[in-house]
C-alpha cells in the first residue's frame, strides 16, 4: 500500500500492526478460547466453495442480488449511483424485523439487523413516490431513489411472503397469541418502514 504521510494513514499502519501482533499473540488465542468456552459458544464453518450450505443467509442474498438485477436492469449506472443504490438497499434489508425487543405490549420496537451493526434501527426520510413518474422526468437522485423504490417493492413483498410459507424442515406455525407482535402489511410503505402492531 502506498500512501502520503497523512495521520490518519499514518493511524491506521500504527492501528493494524497492533492488530496484526496482538493476533499472532498466543496468549490472546488463549483468552479467546477461554471466554468462547466459558460462554458456550461454538463456532461452525461452512466447507469452503461451498454456499448453498448456509441455507437461509444465502437464500437472503440470493433474493437481494435477483430482484437488484431485474430493477437494474440493462440501463447504465455509474459506480457512485451504484454504491449509492447498494448502500440503500443494504438499508433495506437490515431494517427488516427478526423479532420483538422485550415482552412489553407497549413496545413496537422489534430487533433488526441494524441493532447489531449500529446498535439501533435503521431511519430514513421518506421520498416522494416515484413509481407513476416517467423516467425522462426525473433528475439524478430521483432515478436512484426510483430503482431503490422497484426494489423495496419487489423485495418487501417476497419477504413477507417467505416469513409466512417457512414449513418444511421447520417447527410448525406459532400460533396467534395476545400480545405478539407482528407486521402488517401495507403495500404503498416507503423504504425501510416497517408497520408494526400487537395482537389485542
Amino acid at each position: 500500500m502506498y500512501s502520503d504521510n497523512g495521520t490518519n494513514f499514518v493511524g491506521a499502519r500504527n492501528q493494524l500492526q497492533e492488530f496484526l501482533k496482538m493476533l499472532k499473540n498466543r496468549d490472546h488465542h488463549d483468552a479467546v478460547s477461554k471466554e468462547c468456552a466459558k460462554e458456550g459458544i461454538q463456532w461452525y464453518f461452512n466447507p469452503p466453495s461451498a454456499p448453498h450450505f448456509g441455507g437461509l443467509w444465502e437464500a437472503a442474498v440470493r433474493s437481494a442480488k435477483h430482484h437488484l438485477l431485474r430493477v437494474v436492469g440493462e440501463t447504465p449506472v455509474s459506480p457512485e449511483d451504484f454504491v449509492t443504490l447498494l448502500a440503500q438497499v443494504e438499508g433495506c434489508l437490515n431494517s427488516r424485523p427478526l423479532t420483538p425487543m422485550s415482552d412489553d405490549p407497549n413496545d413496537l420496537e422489534p430487533l433488526t439487523p441494524a441493532h447489531f451493526l449500529i446498535g439501533s434501527s435503521i431511519h430514513a426520510i421518506p421520498e416522494p413516490d416515484l413509481a407513476t413518474v416517467p423516467v425522462n422526468r426525473l433528475n439524478h437522485w430521483q432515478l436512484i431513489q426510483c430503482k431503490l423504490q422497484a426494489f423495496w417493492t419487489r423485495w418487501r413483498r417476497e419477504y413477507l411472503c417467505q416469513l409466512q410459507a417457512r414449513t418444511k424442515r421447520w417447527k410448525p406455525a406459532s400460533s396467534i397469541e395476545v400480545g405478539r407482535l407482528v407486521i402488517l402489511r401495507e403495500d404503498n410503505q416507503p423504504p425501510m418502514k416497517w408497520k408494526i402492531g400487537r395482537i389485542c
